[in-house]
């Protein structure tokens, strides 16, 4: 990636797309008046609710809420991340997905058209190892192993497992048809080459698994051995396409299992994964041969809420653990829980779902160790917090840890647990309530907002809000309506329509979904989601009506807030000039007609 990609290209994406297309060749749609319906495609039901509008180009459903632009539809249908989102609705329409000015060159069409021929053969020789564990002579013992391992044919279809042969030149024979071709086997690690240039495959007799990355395309393999000869499981090394601390094996197939994955199960080896999946387990993932890297982690942290490290009990399975909480502190945001699950002695995921079953195993996974409960645990049993030297070596200990973390919660969480360690609660708290009391004096104080009446937190400024997304046009149409000069009025709410009306001024000829598209990472898009959930039953020829109407209303309700304000302030102390000039003008803007 070169930079970010503009928003003037997202919004010309947006204006070339017809959401319509997307869905329907997704979900078939019908016609209904002048939207579409379809059932849901993110939830089950039998009467449709689900409605696509192609003069708003958004889509909306009334039973679970699902709502958005082309671009949200395929990161949620497709199971892709914002960035891969954008590139599939370019590639649709034969585009180049510009960016930014970086210090980190474009890649040029050469290397792209390499990329491609690189995932292209990767999914021939899966397809390859598929059909030997099927047809070759010397396939049963592959065949016998993984039935000795509890797995059925159609979980081994499912993740695509297959056998490479023992002969040195399976693959070298099957796809070295030239001198590029086997160049490029030699490039993906599928073949060695000796000193002597002498060439043989990577993976010779092994029970071979597939990794695909976050967007589905085969970058690399993981080979277990059948016998005692070699290393148990021989992954794919560093490629110009496979860098192993970035991706996680399942991941993939986790994501697309679930539209909605509120939780991830980390485990350390692949037949785990297949084997919880094969219980109904669908949320596991595999690190490669390596440590759960700060990549993984953060890979991680934006699509789950709730990750869960399962170790095996013993020493090797607690420093692992111990690597993955620390890799994971910079990463560590606010409203994630990272837990850490410690599995019997001779215990791995595999013979422990098989021992108790799916419901027993998700149930342990509830019980896991949550991270300040094991990052002291483990600290404590270095350092003796029962003398002076001990409570400092621990602090020395602790507090680069938790400075590392990313949400400012969590961060303050640990350091309060350990203050509570070291002996230092009281003195931690009075910081703390120094703290609030110095935010608190340095917050003026908003008459406006406390004399606010509580029915305005609904209709006129939400209405006004509602309609500029249906129709961002209103924003120049009507000149008279100026939300700015209720900045200062208090009114909950404000700062949203503030923005979108700004936005809505400068692009009068958005359409609703490039209007959601650009407020995709603002901090008010929550809220702007929920108010386009709401039905305003306002017909098109009335909109202008309407929101001219509603500016007029909170006009009246600030001049009366502020009226309010001033006579209260009067029968405290005397009004400053200006304060009674002030309350004239809005008493005689009141006593109009």
């Amino acid at each position: 990636m070169a930079g970010k990609i503009p928003r003037d290209f997202i919004d010309d994406l947006l204006a070339r797309t017809d959401v319509v297309d997307v869905v329907d060749s997704r979900v078939k749609l019908k016609k209904a008046g002048k939207n579409y319906q379809a059932c849901c495609p993110f939830h089950n039901e039998k009467t449709p609710s689900f409605t696509v509008s192609q003069d708003k180009q958004f889509y909306h459903c009334f039973g679970c809420g699902a709502h958005g632009n082309a671009i949200s539809f395929v990161m949620e249908f497709d199971r892709l991340e914002f960035v891969d989102a954008i590139e599939e609705l370019a590639r649709l329409h034969g585009l180049e997905v510009p960016r930014e000015q970086s210090s980190r060159p474009a890649i040029s069409e050469a290397k792209k058209q390499q990329q491609q021929d690189d995932y292209e053969l990767m999914d021939k020789v899966t397809r390859f190892f598929q059909h030997q564990l099927r047809n070759h002579p010397q396939s049963a013992k592959a065949i016998e192993y993984l039935k000795s391992r509890g797995l059925s044919g159609d979980i081994v279809k499912q993740w695509e497992i297959g056998f490479a042969p023992g002969e040195w030149d399976s693959v070298l024979k099957a796809f070295g048809t030239d001198a590029a071709r086997v160049r490029q086997l030699v490039d993906l690690k599928l073949v060695n080459q000796n000193e002597q240039g002498r060439q043989y495959d990577f993976f010779r007799d092994r029970i071979m698994f597939p990794i695909r990355d976050r967007r589905g395309r085969v970058v690399g393999f993981g080979g277990r051995v059948l016998d005692d000869g070699g290393p148990k499981y021989l992954n794919s090394p560093e490629t110009r396409i496979f860098h192993k601390g970035s991706e996680l094996f399942g991941f993939f197939q986790a994501r697309q299992q679930n539209r909605q994955l509120e939780k991830v199960i980390i485990v350390e080896g692949y037949m785990d994964v297949v084997a919880l999946s094969q219980f109904g387990i669908n949320i596991a993932t595999a690190a490669l041969g390596t440590a759960t890297t700060p990549e993984h982690l953060q890979l991680l942290t934006r699509s789950t809420s709730q990750i869960v490290c399962c170790y095996d009990g013993d020493r090797a399975g607690r420093e692992a653990a111990w690597r993955a909480l620390e890799n994971a502190l910079p990463a560590l945001k606010d409203g994630v829980q990272l837990t850490f699950l410690f599995l019997p002695d001779g215990e791995d995921p595999d013979t422990m779902v098989r021992k108790v079953g799916a419901e027993a195993f998700l149930a342990m996974t509830e019980k896991a160790l949550p991270l300040s409960r094991f990052l002291f645990e483990t600290l404590l049993k270095e350092h003796q917090a029962g003398t002076p030297e001990g409570k400092l070596a621990l602090k020395t200990a602790a507090q680069p840890l938790i400075d590392q973390v990313l949400g400012d919660n969590q961060r303050a969480m640990l350091a309060e647990e350990l203050a509570k360690h070291t002996g230092e609660y009281d003195r931690f708290k009075l910081q703390q309530d120094i703290q609030t009391a110095q935010v608190k004096n340095t917050k003026p104080a908003n008459t406006a907002t406390q004399n606010w009446p509580q029915k305005t937190r609904i209709s006129p400024l939400r209405m006004m809000l509602r309609l500029l997304l249906d129709t961002p046009s209103l924003a120049t149409q009507c000149e008279d309506v100026v939300p700015l000069v209720l900045k200062n009025s208090g009114m909950p709410g404000l700062p949203v329509l503030l923005d979108v009306h700004e936005y809505c001024l400068s692009s009068p000829n958005a359409t609703t979904a490039q209007v959601i598209e650009n407020f995709r990472d603002h901090p008010h898009y929550n809220v702007i989601a929920k108010i386009l959930m709401q039905e305003h039953l306002v017909a098109d020829n009335d909109a202008r009506q309407v929101y001219c109407d509603s500016f007029a209303r909170l006009l009246d309700w600030h001049f009366d807030s502020r009226i309010e304000t001033l006579l209260s302030r009067s029968r405290i102390q005397p009004l400053s000039a200006d304060e009674k000039h002030e309350l004239k003008l809005l008493m005689q803007e009141r006593q109009k007609p």
